[in-house]
This record gives C-alpha cells, structure tokens and sequence, in this order.
C-alpha cells in the first residue's frame, strides 16, 4: 500500500471562503488569485470551487493558459505583468489583461503589433518599494500608455505594504488618492487583510480587490484574528497515520539531536511525515497537531520521513491512528494551518505552497 500521507483540498471550504470575501467587497468585484499554482493547491483543484470570481489574477502566462484551458473565458490579470515582449503575443491571442510597472514594459507595447488594443493595470508603488512607478513619474508614464494605439483601457492599481499591521493604509491611500484623483480608469488597492481590516475606509474597496490567503482558509492578520474570526475556512487538510509507537522512560530523548527528553513516561506516536513531504523543518517540541481529532504536540526534532507526538491526551491511539497536521481532523476537529506555521516562525503561505510533489492530493468537500 502507498505510504498513507494525503493533502486533501476542500472545494466547498473554497466556495464559502470566497463567499466570505464577496461580502468584505461589499459591490466591488473579486479577483481569484491563484498564483504559485494556486498557493499549492493546484490551479485545476481549485477551479471548481472559484468559478464565483469575476476574474483570475495570477503571475505567468503558462498559468493563464491552464486557466483558459478549464473553459474560463472572463477576465485574467498578470500581476507582474510581461517578461518579454513575445508574451505580448499570447495577452493578445487570450485575451489577458496585464499589470505595467515600468518602463520597459510600456517600450514593448510601444513595438507591438495588435489588431486588439490591451487592457492594462498600470501599477503605483505607493510606499511597498517594490513593482510600480513612483507618484512623481505615475502620470508620465498614463500618460505614454494613453497616447498608444495598442492600449485600450488603462486601469489603475497598487498594494498596500502594512495592512495586516499597526503601521496600517493611510499612507498609502493618501498618496495614491493624490496621484490619481483625476485620472479616469477602474482601481484594484485591497488584498485579503486590506479587504477584511480596512473594508469599511473610503475606497479602500475600489472596483476591484485581490483577495489570496484568505480564499486558501489562513487569516492574514494571525496571531491578532484566527480564521474563525474572519469566518474562514481551511480549504487545505494533510494528514498522515501513526507507523510507529515507542514508550519512554523518564529520562530518554527521541530524534536527532536528542533534542527532546522526557521528564516522566511518555508513550510516542511515530508519524509518516516529515520535512521531505513540506512539513516544516523549524517546528520545534509543542507544535500542534490532532491525533484522531484531538489535540496534542509534536515533541522532538522534524526528519525527513517522520515526526514524533505525544500520545499522552489519546491514551488509545496507536499504530494506523489518524494524524491531521494542519486542517480538518476527525469529529469535526480544526488544526488551522497558521498554527502550525506560527510554531514554525513563518507564515501559513508558505506552508501551503511547499507541499512536496511526492505528497499525493485528492480533491473533496
């Protein structure tokens, strides 16, 4: 039999998660990010259960060819925009709209030949420092886009740096309020946590909003609000079974580095999962995990095949014992994954995003 570790993506978690969102963008329309293969899930996993959206927001064009692939004629947004002036070819050919950060990208419309004008998203770097033209050379750089006949539309966006945190939007809005107060075109400003924190400030919604982890079931402003605050759901679950038990004395450590030792008897679980399969190496003794729905930590350091937990809350668990290490567990039980990526030092993102291939996935409820 197959080594019994399992992702399973929720499609019905997707759609209320999604649902969820709609009602953050109150009349505002909903972009579907599903860049980095939809954050791990897998861009034909999560198709069905984000046919709600209004449009698809993603990175490259392999991508927005797998979406159209699936039958989805809407709207697709490159986030980053094109790479090279060829993949100009393919937006026309899609028909797929596309950011413009800079310069170079505003010299390859210049030289491309269309018979269908673009729809383009031109991008303000309003204080992220990271893609977009600054306030002082954004209207110069509309104004070039505005002047070519292979533009169509132009519409306006920017990300906000500090939604999940004290530092907040209003630097951002302002700047971008003052920089664009005349200029016609639709805006696309909120992410998740602009969407969900903010949602409620003037404009903040825009005509558009960008939600991505939220969708995936990870809160983006954890360890302040959980998803059960936003009303969110885990839309990926990976579990795995007990192989193996051992019984400790007080006094014995387990795993490498004899990082563990245990200070009275301790009966150990051995789990199929370690951080060749994505889970992270930096979770350390108290990570949480389920045993058969209930709760209870990780004790030891992570492998690359296995980790160890404390079977001391299910006394009646043992070898074939259904382990959840992030999502939904038996009975009703949620591990969310923020949980688990905060005892790792990073973010819930990541941890969906480095599932191992060798993992396999099924799709379900």
């Amino acid at each position: 039999m197959p080594r019994p570790i399992l992702a399973t993506i929720h499609t019905e978690a997707l759609r209320h998660n999604l649902a969820r969102m709609r009602r953050a963008a109150g009349d505002s329309r909903v972009w579907g990010i599903v860049k980095a293969n939809a954050y791990g899930h897998g861009i034909e996993r999560v198709f069905d259960g984000l046919r709600a959206v209004d449009g698809f927001a993603l990175l490259d064009l392999q991508e927005a060819q797998r979406v159209r692939a699936l039958g989805w004629r809407g709207p697709i947004l490159l986030l980053e925009g094109v790479f090279e002036a060829r993949d100009l070819e393919l937006c026309s050919r899609l028909n797929i709209w596309h950011a413009v950060h800079c310069d170079q990208q505003i010299d390859m419309l210049a030289m491309h030949k269309t018979h269908q004008p673009h729809r383009v998203f031109l991008k303000m770097n309003s204080g992220m420092n990271r893609l977009g033209f600054t306030p002082a050379r954004l209207r110069a750089a509309w104004s070039r886009l505005d002047a070519l006949p292979q533009v169509d539309e132009i519409s306006l966006m920017t990300h906000f740096s500090d939604a999940d945190g004290p530092r907040g939007i209003g630097h951002q809005m302002q700047v971008f309020a003052e920089t664009t107060r005349d200029l016609p075109g639709e805006r696309s400003l909120s992410n998740s946590a602009a969407a969900l924190l903010h949602g409620d400030e003037p404009g903040v919604r825009a005509d558009w909003i960008r939600p991505g982890i939220a969708i995936y079931g990870s809160s983006p402003d954890f360890p302040v609000h959980d998803i059960a605050h936003w009303d969110l759901r885990p839309t990926m679950t990976l579990a795995s079974r007990i192989i193996g038990v051992q019984d400790l004395a007080a006094g014995e450590s387990v795993g490498y580095g004899s990082s563990f030792t245990a200070d009275v008897p301790l009966r150990i679980g051995v789990v199929a999962c370690g951080y060749a399969d994505g889970y992270p190496r930096h979770c350390t003794t108290g990570t949480p995990v389920l045993v058969e729905g209930v709760r209870t930590r990780m004790v030891g350091r992570v492998s690359m095949d296995m980790i160890t937990v404390d079977l001391t809350p299910v006394p009646d668990a043992g070898f074939g014992s259904e382990v959840t290490l992030w999502g939904r567990g038996p009975g009703g039980a949620v591990l969310p994954i923020d949980e688990v990526a905060h005892a790792a030092g990073t973010v819930g993102y990541e941890l969906m995003c480095a599932v191992a291939p060798r993992v396999p996935v099924v799709v379900g409820e």
